[in-house]
């Protein structure tokens, strides 16, 4: 079968769906399972943590808004790259990066979804994880349309678990509750509070980890280069203000250390601060997870169907079921690994490979932006953005990845 024979993948997404899929993706990836992580680098710093890593993040936003625009491409970052620097090798390696980014995170989830159903059902976490990932691994292979379907849905009840969270931890630290029976715990000492941050806002980048995502079923989306772009800005900015509501009111209601202690840290906050029926945030914690490891492990592997059909990988992955219109070799394949990583690392050290990762990916991208623009500064239906912008945000990407490296070191 030639490639003009074979089956494409089907355009089915808009703009409200693929805003659901990125802040399912971005909500689902960190705050449910990170923000104990996070607080136990950075203490009373965390929701600073928080904010630093969402600007680095938004930085790039704008310049993958621009490069999905200009090529709407499943693998887009890889594509990018290749278009940028022209580097076969370094082309690879990007989108390489990316699918490891997308596994390792997808793992990391899986991690977190046996530490919220401990709070319902001690189950062992071989079992769980094993489970949970064959069964999202098969719904990513029946169809795009019914994965960003189910993980919409699921976007809107953990959206509702975080405003849950805020709207009773919130009632208990202004009323005679909370407030009134926990101190709040020192901030860093001087000599260590910069190493805490740096750690903290790494680790905490991965809980922005979602939106450039969203470029790799560009060949999925309807109208992409007007809907890509507006849908990245949304998602990341809703979930930004979630964040810093969810992470303040955590620090204040739970101490640092002990929130790092916990493995359903929502539910316990959710817990101190008198919510009567603890199992129903662990569900929604749960749910969260779900989501988050749905729509990594659909990313990755269109990433791998995205390389293969560049040549960069075998072509068998890059074959589509005539029937489901999905790369399910690609699917299988991601699943497998997601599995054996998740059963293999614990939570702290996924998360800190996806951030690295990530964090050089953006890096990579944006540079090639910039060359982009240099050789070609304008395309019919795309908005550019400056040129120093992308400039800026390489730059916040290499630093917080030296710093958190240098925290980490020391």
């Amino acid at each position: 079968m030639t490639d003009i024979e074979r089956p494409g993948l089907r355009r089915t997404l808009g703009p409200v769906a693929l805003c659901l899929y990125g802040l399912g993706n971005i909500l689902g990836a960190g705050i449910y399972v990170l923000v104990g992580e996070v607080a136990g680098s950075a203490g009373m710093l965390a929701p600073a943590a928080f904010l630093l890593a969402g600007g680095v993040a938004a930085l790039s936003a704008f310049s993958y808004g621009e490069l999905a625009a200009r090529y709407p491409v499943s693998a887009g970052e890889a594509v990018w790259v290749q278009e940028g620097f022209g580097l076969r090798r370094l082309s690879m390696a990007t989108g390489l990066f990316v699918a490891t980014a997308g596994v390792t995170s997808s793992a990391t989830l899986a991690r977190g979804f046996a530490g919220y159903l401990q709070v319902i059902w001690p189950v062992p976490d071989a079992v769980v994880i094993v489970t949970v990932v064959l069964a999202l691994g098969a719904l990513a292979a029946w169809g795009v349309s019914q994965s960003v379907r189910a993980a919409g849905a699921l976007t809107l009840v953990e959206a509702a678990g975080l405003v849950l969270v805020v709207a009773v931890a919130g009632a208990a630290l202004l009323g005679d509750g909370v407030a009134a029976s926990v101190e709040v715990p020192p901030m860093p000492d001087t000599s260590g509070w910069a190493a805490g941050l740096a750690t903290g806002a790494f680790l905490a980048f991965f809980a922005f980890i979602g939106f450039e995502d969203m470029v790799n079923v560009a060949e999925e989306v309807r109208d992409p280069q007007r809907t890509i772009p507006r849908a990245i800005i949304g998602a990341l900015a809703i979930a930004t203000l979630l964040y810093m509501l969810v992470v303040t009111i955590s620090v204040l209601t739970v101490p640092p250390a002990q929130l790092a202690a916990e493995g359903a840290p929502l539910a316990a906050v959710y817990r101190r601060a008198g919510g009567d029926v603890p199992w129903l945030l662990a569900a929604i914690g749960m749910a969260a997870v779900v989501n988050g490891v749905l729509v990594q492990v659909i990313m990755a592997a269109r990433v791998v169907y995205g390389m293969a059909r560049q040549g960069w990988l075998p072509g068998r992955l890059a074959r589509v079921h005539p029937r489901t219109r999905t790369p399910v070799a690609a699917t299988v394949l991601v699943t497998a690994i997601v599995m054996v990583l998740a059963l293999a690392i614990d939570l702290g050290g996924l998360a800190r490979i996806t951030s690295f990762l990530v964090l050089l990916v953006f890096a990579l991208v944006n540079i090639a932006l910039m060359c982009i623009k240099r050789r070609e500064p304008l395309v019919d239906g795309v908005r550019p953005v400056p040129l120093w912008l992308p400039g800026a945000a390489a730059i916040s990407a290499l630093a917080l990845l030296a710093a958190a490296l240098a925290g980490i070191a020391g």
